[in-house]
């Protein structure tokens, strides 16, 4: 079975693109025929691919038009589609009909939580996530526990009562990596190994199977 899932927040700027190649790099890094869509106009992440090394484990690149048939090609594995800012409406349920799993990047800002304010409350009234035919989850970027703006994020997710799968430190070598069109998971395990460790709640939530392959390549 194909696993899809949208990366999605209304606000730019939030880490959609980050969460979305390296999920890709994950799943590619394990074996996996990953499709990487980029619905948005910016392309950031098709344009993080065309950077991507070629002895590295492949991504295919699969821009989302209007009239594309909503089914990835034969034999993919994963698919993984950023989003633009501003998703709403007709274009958001149309996303939302194609995947499985929605994951919402999310910083620890006050204008990043007034933005996902009314998205929640628009993500949480989707019929397929009421009825549990799509899950939601959310990821933490470029989060310092230690700070009062995390504490306050904590609590304005706890408010909106969705699961909150692990929060991701604020580190350059998620934009060092990008670059070079690389991933945390391209990267070597011992320069990584605390930032992988973050990850392993992400993947296994996407793949409950992910526990079994987990390595330290």
């Amino acid at each position: 079975m194909v696993l899809s899932v949208l990366v999605a927040n209304p606000k730019g700027g939030s880490g959609k693109s980050t969460l979305a190649t390296n999920l890709a790099g994950y799943f590619a890094n394990h074996g996996d025929k990953v499709m990487l869509g980029d619905v948005d106009r910016q392309q950031s992440s098709l344009n993080w691919l065309s950077r991507r090394p070629a002895a590295l484990p492949g991504i295919h690149g699969w821009e989302i038009s209007p009239g594309e048939p909503a089914k990835p090609p034969k034999g993919t594995g994963v698919v993984v589609l950023d989003s633009p800012a501003g998703l709403h409406g007709k274009r958001l349920n149309s996303l939302i009909s194609r995947v499985d799993r929605i994951l919402v990047p999310i910083q620890p800002s006050p204008f990043d939580m007034w933005a996902s304010e009314e998205f929640f409350h628009q993500l949480l009234e989707e019929k397929a996530i009421r009825k549990n035919k799509v899950f939601l989850a959310v990821v933490g970027m470029r989060v310092d526990p230690r700070t009062r703006s995390a504490r306050e994020l904590e609590a304005f997710l706890r408010r909106h009562d969705v699961e909150v799968l692990s929060w991701l430190r604020d580190t350059q070598l998620y934009v060092q990596a990008a670059a070079q069109g690389l991933t945390l998971f391209d990267l070597p395990a011992g320069k990584v190994a605390r930032d992988r460790a973050a990850w392993q709640a992400i993947v296994e939530w996407l793949r409950p199977s992910a526990r079994e392959h987990w390595c330290d390549k």
